[in-house]
């Protein structure tokens, strides 16, 4: 019996002229996903792309898994694919379903006839197909309002499609669909959650990192790379960049008053990360900053590090608890390896009474205090990139 797995779009479809393009990334960003899977073909038709393996070596279990993280993706079906013709349907598929079928108690029929020229109306086929599995199933009871189990017969212009049950994909937009942005990537929960989240509304995600050695060690920069590696498989591949912070920690340690310490090392991370910006064509930054949750994470403080940004600062988690974004790490693999205690350099030197409102006039003056321009360029200069590949 041939298997075929349906993936169905949801905003996708309201894109009007701009469909085809959406559909367009949508599918290359599957056959990139797939190509270590086994062989598939991947055609469309009313909303829906068909993701059929080409042989026996295809791995659709592991497709499957695959497609699911994938932007743009709203519902997945594995299904068997049959005639259209009823007898077969009311025989073959059963065996199909069996598996599901004696892990539930109740059950529904939905029938879904895009193919008008098949005799038997979708009413019909409902009754048909829900005597046949009683029958075939004793144990199980019809609940039309909540069932365990949905049955989907679904008659279309070429075949047959009969699936017990269907998964949850990603949703939101294929990524590449809204431009490239830097995620200042830190060892902690948020970061990971929030380029998660820039990801699922198309955008191609960066990575940037600063490190702080001997104050940071190097187990920490590699559970950042791993963390990068655990949201390759929704982003796709990630361009890490490593810049080294050590000696504009210790400048500003030596130099600017202790209670804007953390204010000013932002002030200068987003500096140094605006120049790879504009170097490598990336239009955005990205932090995990929630508002609140932290003294650098008041709106005052936010205001204070946005003065030197000259491109869009976007902050998914801005409005989120720490219980939600805790569920999203969980969600997406990140958040053992978040609460690995290796410390990160925004942890290095904090100051015992940061200041929650500081003043912009302030924080200027401070960091006028000192040149560190020769320093942000140094970094810019010795700062390391990588490729962390989805597979």
């Amino acid at each position: 019996m041939n298997e075929i797995i349906l993936c169905k779009y949801g905003e996708i479809a309201l894109k009007g002229l701009n469909k085809s393009t959406f559909e367009s990334m949508l599918v290359k960003t599957m056959k990139r996903r797939l190509r270590n899977a086994g062989e598939f073909r991947i055609s469309k038709s009313q909303s829906t792309l068909y993701v059929e393996p080409v042989n026996e070596e295809s791995d659709v279990d592991e497709a499957v898994d695959r497609l699911c993280k994938i932007f743009g993706i709203v519902k997945i079906c594995r299904c068997c694919v049959l005639e259209k013709d009823m007898n077969e349907i009311l025989t073959k598929s059963l065996d199909y379903i069996a598996d599901t079928m004696e892990t539930v108690r109740t059950f529904k029929v939905d029938a879904k006839r895009s193919d008008k020229r098949f005799p038997m109306k979708s009413p019909e086929i409902c009754v048909e197909m829900g005597g046949a599995i009683l029958e075939r199933f004793p144990h199980l009871k019809v609940d039309v309002h909540d069932p365990d189990v949905i049955v989907t017969v679904e008659i279309r212009e070429e075949k047959a499609y009969v699936h017990a049950g269907q998964l949850d994909g990603a949703g939101g937009i294929p990524v590449g669909s809204s431009g490239k942005a830097m995620l200042l990537l830190s060892g902690g929960i948020d970061s990971p959650v929030a380029g998660y989240m820039m990801a699922r509304r198309g955008a191609i995600v960066d990575a940037i990192h600063f490190e702080a050695p001997p104050y940071t060690s190097e187990r920490a920069r590699m559970k950042v790379e791993k963390l990068a590696k655990l949201m390759t498989a929704y982003c796709g591949d990630i361009r890490f960049f490593c810049v080294p912070f050590t000696e504009i920690q210790e400048t500003l340690r030596d130099n600017c008053p202790e209670e804007l310490f953390t204010i000013l090392m932002r002030r200068l991370m987003m500096e140094i990360a605006q120049r790879i910006c504009k170097a490598e064509d990336v239009q955005s930054l990205v932090t995990g900053e929630s508002l609140g949750q932290v003294a650098s994470q008041t709106m005052y403080a936010m205001v204070c590090t946005d003065a030197v940004c000259k491109m869009p600062v976007f902050r998914p988690c801005i409005g989120m608890d720490k219980s939600e974004i805790v569920e999203i790490a969980r969600k997406i693999n990140t958040f053992e390896t978040s609460i690995l205690p290796y410390e990160d350099c925004c942890t290095v030197f904090t100051p015992k009474h940061p200041r929650t409102r500081p003043t912009l006039e302030e924080v200027e003056k401070a960091q006028a205090s000192y040149d560190f321009e020769p320093l942000i360029q140094k970094a810019v200069e010795q700062t390391r990139v990588e490729i962390i590949k989805n597979f």
